[in-house]
């Protein structure tokens, strides 16, 4: 077998001047300097809070959780959709694959740490390291707009999947939804960095050298992020590589109107100036404006208008339909 490299977390000024004509390079360089941050910097945590948020995800694209004995995941980032589905009882044993090195290697030492079976890969999603009918289901979150050929990945999730075997993707913006989120973070981030300024508030401001840093990050995260989604044309995505039962749901559209601001303020000013109850109150009252796209919003809205899409189909039991 040929050995994964090594992550690479100090990009030289060279290597990021190029990522910005290759998307390839700039997820490598921009998820590898991440990977020991990302946890913290999005919230992600290994507990009931976020088991329950994945396998509500599943559920939301599937009707059903599971169980299924063999699972992968793609673009895994540091392995949170998986190892929380695992958790819950979803999935049994599972491997991870990313274009990262430094995302693989967090995964796995998450995993390792929760007692959790799983192995992993560095791999493009668009030649996945694993052979035909190999996994009862493969999942992602968040992975699909940082894949340059979305339609070649399909491909691939479909020719490593068991005969029946199903794939959910979630977490990927929707073009009006991404299109609402930026402008609104983008605004956040001005008002924010701006107000600080002013004496009273200086307390308030983060060092401009981590502000300068986050800027750079914030510049070569527009490199990784390649695609918004049209829910139909995902579907049509999906069936177009041979799948079968493609469904494409979408949610968060109060919660996204409120999330995206509150993650940007908190990432533009000092961590300790916002203690746990900040915490409770942001996460309380995205979770209660989710709850109400769901039961409410998503009954009257289009499906267009909400930030996250979710798709889910299954590779035909018969594989001469492939």
């Amino acid at each position: 077998m040929t050995r994964d490299p090594a992550p690479n977390p100090h990009a030289t000024e060279e290597q990021v001047q190029a990522a910005y004509q290759d998307p390839k390079l700039a997820n490598v360089l921009y998820h590898d300097w991440e990977a020991d941050t990302y946890d913290e910097k999005w919230s992600i945590s290994y507990d009931q809070r976020c088991i329950d948020y994945a396998v509500d995800r599943f559920r939301v694209a599937t009707g059903g959780t599971g169980p299924y004995p063999t699972a992968l995941e793609l673009g895994c980032g540091t392995g949170f959709f998986l190892l929380n589905l695992m958790q819950g009882g979803v999935i049994e044993r599972g491997s991870v694959t990313d274009l990262s090195p430094g995302m693989v290697e967090v995964a796995k030492r998450n995993a390792k740490s929760l007692g959790l079976d799983v192995d992993g890969r560095v791999s493009d999603a668009e030649r996945i390291p694993y052979d035909d009918n190999s996994f009862d289901i493969v999942v992602g979150h968040a992975v699909l707009h940082h894949i340059p050929d979305v339609p070649a990945a399909m491909r691939e999730v479909l020719r490593v999947l068991k005969p029946g075997g199903r794939f959910v993707f979630a977490g990927d913006p929707t073009r009006v939804g991404d299109l609402y989120a930026r402008k609104l973070g983008q605004l956040t981030w001005w008002l924010t960095t701006n107000v600080t300024k002013l004496s009273p508030l200086s307390a308030w401001r983060r060092p401009q050298e981590e502000l300068d840093e986050s800027s750079r990050a914030a510049a070569l995260e527009a490199v990784v992020d390649l695609h918004t989604f049209d829910p139909a044309k995902l579907e049509g995505m999906a069936l177009g590589a041979g799948a079968v039962d493609v469904r494409a749901v979408t949610e968060e559209f109060s919660a996204a109107l409120f999330g995206w601001p509150v993650r940007t303020f908190e990432a533009a000013v000092p961590r300790e100036k916002l203690g746990f109850g900040w915490g409770m109150f942001a996460y309380r009252t995205w979770q209660r404006l989710a709850k109400f796209d769901q039961d409410v919003l998503s009954k009257v809205l289009p499906r267009d208008l909400f930030y996250n899409v979710l798709v889910t189909g299954s590779k035909p039991a018969d594989p001469e339909r492939l």
